[in-house]
């Protein structure tokens, strides 16, 4: 190619167009920004798992399968004359630069308590046209973190238990309402009770900074670990998984504990 010594993010931007263009690929050319999404998401994910795993040639491949979703969604957008990715770059420059005064300008901050204070303090003004600072937090977060992102915001402004004691209290609370519920046969209160627990324990473990998202998945990979361990158990034993007693499946899952 022509450009090959151009600058990487150069040629990366070029491959975008080309992929898009009238001689590129038949799949490229048919997507738009609604029908990436799915791959914008599943590749964030992927750079989330690299990181976990601590393999740094595997995090540098996920990056760019990342950074390759923006340039493509900023290819579409320059075809509609709506921005440029030069116009995206810029955009982030802008906001970094205005967002960090203490590093920029003459402004100062003692910690990182009071960077993020000043941060939320500039992101209000900037936004000036929102009626909560809770319109800021993405709709389509999961879960978990979707009520840690909240409960961060709000404990900015003093809305917060004093202790995580407190906290603590509220989810015995919201339990004993969870158990009411599911005796009355009341799906809808059971349903609602429930999230409520889920929101008390993301609140507990934040005042004490845990993720209540990651303490979760890190629970579901080794449960998951565990559980594979007591299918090979079975397997070894010439057995069906579910030819298996539960009283036999606990007794491998007992062993399973002890080795994962």
């Amino acid at each position: 190619m022509e450009f090959r010594e151009k600058r990487p993010l150069y040629i990366l931007g070029e491959i975008a167009k080309i992929l898009r263009g009238e001689n590129g690929c038949h799949w490229d050319k048919k997507q738009t920004s609604q029908t990436l999404k799915p791959y914008l998401i599943e590749e964030a994910y992927e750079v989330y798992d690299a990181i976990d795993s601590g393999n740094t040639e595997e995090l540098k491949e996920e990056l760019g399968d990342l950074l390759y979703q923006v340039y493509a969604h900023a290819q579409i957008a320059d075809e509609n004359n709506s921005f440029t990715i030069d116009d995206v770059a810029l955009g982030i420059i802008d906001k970094l630069i205005m967002r960090h005064p203490h590093v920029f300008g003459d402004e100062e901050a003692k910690d990182a308590e009071e960077v993020i204070a000043k941060w939320e303090l500039i992101k209000k003004n900037e936004k000036k046209d929102r009626k909560s600072i809770l319109e800021g937090v993405p709709r389509h977060l999961p879960s978990l973190l979707k009520a840690y992102r909240i409960q961060q915001k709000v404990s900015r402004v003093g809305f917060d238990w004093d202790n995580v004691k407190d906290a603590l209290n509220k989810i015995d609370e919201e339990v004993g309402e969870l158990k009411e519920a599911i005796s009355c046969g009341d799906k809808e209160k059971i349903i609602n009770e429930s999230g409520d627990i889920l929101f008390s324990i993301v609140n507990a473990l934040r005042l004490i900074n845990i993720n209540a998202d990651e303490a979760l998945n890190r629970t579901v990979n080794k449960f998951i670990k565990r559980f594979m361990y007591v299918e090979k158990r079975v397997s070894r034993s010439g057995m069906k998984i579910e030819e298996m007693s539960l009283d036999e499946l606990d007794i491998l899952w007992e062993e399973s504990k002890s080795k994962i």
